[in-house]
């Protein structure tokens, strides 16, 4: 477990981010962590694969494929504005100053004991950098700008939301329903994690991070003195799925059995709340067909539908929180990180 122990102050100053190179550097992290990635990644990961073994350009992020356990901040910073753009990250990544490498390496390696992957940061920063933005940069293009403008529909419906919860039920409301693997029993933030680490944050700001291809996993990063940033799994990772052949209904997905794989997969999307283009999106549905499907859970009573704004949002109403967490969870995990 990772127990973050955080001020008044820091608590008071919780906001919530978009970090394009985190999407990128978590992508490579999900392909070193399984020589065969989970659904809804699968086929997503085959064409990544393929593109990182034809493109020399790519060969520095080995080092996210075979990621030590600790990754100083500089080579991922923390976003400091709500929606940077990848450019801007690399940007920064590449004129990352000595002085603050150096900084980080010491805090993050006290015993001088730097894994050889980081090894060159130190002695050939400058050229290392150029080296390893350059590959990122022609990976983001190749691997994941084609899935941007959906993947940015789901992450700005999770900020919408978390900023809604945030504005009407404070910080406090926000972290206590951010993520099952995450707790909030204050002062302390607890992240279920092998690793054992407890960590005291005082006037910072905490930067809550929605992760497209965090593969069901949360982290955190401590190594910036101004912010605390913790990431966790964004709904949505299923439009990356959208051209591959998703499973059948299996005769142990009862949720799909009684009402039907899409209706299923809509009332599981609506754990939580959505809209209809933003879960055509995430479950590669047409819009008509999603909106077929949550009028018949709405005249069965299992769905419910509220405006913010412009926007109409559907979540599962208390009937259909019990049918989903009775029979839908028995799908072998299929949609679990969506």
């Amino acid at each position: 477990m990772i127990h973050i122990e955080l001020d008044d102050a820091t608590v008071a100053r919780t906001r919530i981010a978009i970090s394009p190179l985190a999407e990128a550097v978590y992508s490579l992290h999900l392909m070193g962590r399984f020589s065969s990635v989970p659904w809804p990644y699968t086929a997503w990961a085959g064409r990544a694969r393929r593109i990182l073994a034809t493109n020399p350009i790519m060969d520095p992020l080995r080092l996210f494929l075979d990621a030590p356990m600790i990754i100083p901040n500089f080579l991922l910073p923390v976003p400091r504005t709500g929606l940077p753009t990848i450019t801007e990250q690399l940007e920064l990544v590449r004129d990352t100053p000595h002085e603050l490498a150096e900084a980080q390496f010491a805090a993050d390696f006290p015993n001088g004991a730097i894994p050889p992957d980081l090894l060159p940061f130190r002695t050939d920063l400058r050229g290392s950098l150029r080296r390893l933005t350059e590959g990122l940069a022609a990976y983001w293009e190749a691997a994941i700008e084609p899935y941007w403008p959906a993947m940015r529909t789901a992450l700005d419906e999770e900020v919408l939301l978390r900023a809604r919860e945030l504005a009407t039920n404070g910080p406090e409301g926000l972290l206590s329903e951010l993520h099952p693997q995450i707790s909030w029993n204050p002062p302390m933030l607890t992240l279920a994690k092998p690793l054992d680490h407890a960590l005291t944050v005082r006037d910072r700001r905490l930067v809550l991070m929605p992760v497209i291809f965090a593969g069901g996993h949360v982290g955190c990063s401590s190594s910036d003195p101004e912010l605390q940033s913790v990431d966790y799994q964004c709904r949505g990772a299923a439009l990356l799925a959208e051209d591959s052949v998703k499973p059948s209904v299996s005769d142990d997905d009862r949720l799909g059995l009684l009402v039907g794989r899409g209706r299923a997969s809509v009332l599981r999307a609506l754990r939580t709340p959505t809209t209809t283009t933003g879960l055509a999106r995430i479950l590669g549905l047409a819009p008509s067909t999603v909106s077929e499907h949550l009028a018949a859970l709405q005249a069965a009573g299992v769905a419910h539908r509220r405006r913010a704004g412009r926007r109409v949002f559907y979540a599962l109403a208390p009937a259909g929180t019990a049918l989903v967490t009775l029979l839908g969870d028995d799908s072998a995990g299929s949609e679990s990180v969506s």
